[in-house]
């Protein structure tokens, strides 16, 4: 059985149909990437995913679990993290304080236990500091733990927010657009960075992403969409060769480049 089904999922705004029965498979511990041109429905779909978006028809199984019906907070619960392509930090708060938030999806406690059990709660506070300390040394940033997200690179500020996500240790990875801003050396960075916690943690990964190189060099399966419809889904090399896609996104100069 696959860890994330998608199925025949459709979504209309008013007249508009940004997908249209949209299916397609992501194995367990797979990176698994969705490309295709501005306005493909790729957005679309990842909304949908988490919650922020209900299809119009179709549905979506993680691990077993329907989860198009499901909010975004319970979703996350599940084991799923996101990545978005314009940021959410919190630019008043430290960079640990952001990370700290990664956690409060799980462990926000409610006012009974605040009152019933503050030792407990306090416990837990001090838990999730030392769990996210831990993640930013990992992310090779715990000498910026208690500095104004305002005063970092924005390289740095896209690697707080991966580490925000993975610090609620997701057992499904949702990356959109996570190159994008970012010069040739972070890009490398990231890649290794992601092959590395795709390892230690097992995680199941789905990219959406422009930077081909990236996508060439990281994903197993690619899904291909176009005008709200799937085009196309293979490995890297049969999308490379893929004349429908190089027509449609790529471009007859990649196939002869990828040679």
């Amino acid at each position: 059985m696959a860890f994330l089904e998608i199925e025949s999922v459709s979504k209309v705004y008013g007249g508009v149909r940004a997908l249209s029965d949209v299916s397609f498979q992501v194995r367990e511990g797979e990176f698994h990437s969705v490309i295709g041109p501005n306005g493909a429905g790729k957005s679309t779909l990842i909304n949908v995913l988490t919650g922020l978006t209900r299809p119009t028809s179709g549905r979506v199984v993680f691990d077993g679990q329907l989860i198009s019906t499901c909010r975004t907070h319970e979703i996350v619960a599940m084991g799923v993290g996101r990545i978005f392509q314009n940021g959410r930090l919190f630019e008043r708060l430290s960079v640990l304080e952001n990370v700290m938030m990664g956690l409060s999806a799980r462990q926000r406690p409610s006012l009974h236990q605040l009152l019933g059990a503050p030792r407990k709660c306090a416990a837990a506070q001090r838990e999730s500091r030392a769990a996210s300390i831990a993640m930013l040394e990992r992310f090779g940033l715990g000498n910026q733990a208690d500095r104004q997200i305002g005063a970092l690179s924005y390289g740095n500020r896209r690697l707080v927010e991966m580490a925000k996500v993975m610090v609620s240790r997701p057992r499904l990875l949702l990356l959109d657009e996570p190159a994008a801003g970012l010069n040739s050396g972070e890009v490398e960075r990231l890649m290794g960075l992601l092959q590395t916690l795709r390892k230690e943690h097992s995680l199941s990964v789905v990219l959406i992403e422009h930077n081909m190189n990236m996508v060439m060099r990281l994903a197993e399966r690619i899904t291909v969409l176009n005008f709200g419809t799937k085009l196309a889904e293979g490995t890297p090399e049969q999308i490379a060769a893929n004349d429908s896609v190089l027509a449609a996104y790529l471009g007859e100069g990649y196939k002869h480049a990828a040679v």
